[in-house]
């Protein structure tokens, strides 16, 4: 035997069985297209007055996904992580980095007397 508040016969989340007539009509929709740089097809629908976006998002692969199948949008571009010093070393030539650490130097020596 099973415990007792098991509901036997249906899933969650699926409430009682409504018909059209008693919720209301709904809306007119309309299924658009898009295809994504691996070739998967997505048929979205939408209501007939809704702006329809230029891209949608592949469900199956995650690329953006565009209305023209010869021409997709390509796949977005994985910058790699930069560290600190990678970021410092874009704003900063070698010259101007070298007459910081001499500076640096320069102070530290003052303080310690040398």
């Amino acid at each position: 035997m099973t415990g007792g508040n098991a509901i036997r016969g249906t899933r969650v989340g699926a409430g009682p069985v409504v018909n059209e007539s008693e919720r209301g009509q709904s809306a007119p929709r309309q299924r658009v297209d898009y295809w994504c740089a691996n070739g998967h097809h997505i048929r979205p629908w939408f209501a007939l007055d809704a702006e329809i976006p230029a891209e949608w998002d592949c469900p199956r692969c995650g690329f953006p996904a565009g209305r023209d199948p010869e021409n997709p949008p390509a796949p977005p571009r994985n910058e790699p992580y930069k560290t600190h010093l990678a970021y410092v070393q874009e704003r900063r030539t070698d010259e101007e980095g070298m007459a910081l650490v001499e500076e640096a130097l320069r102070k530290l020596r003052e303080r310690r007397g040398y």
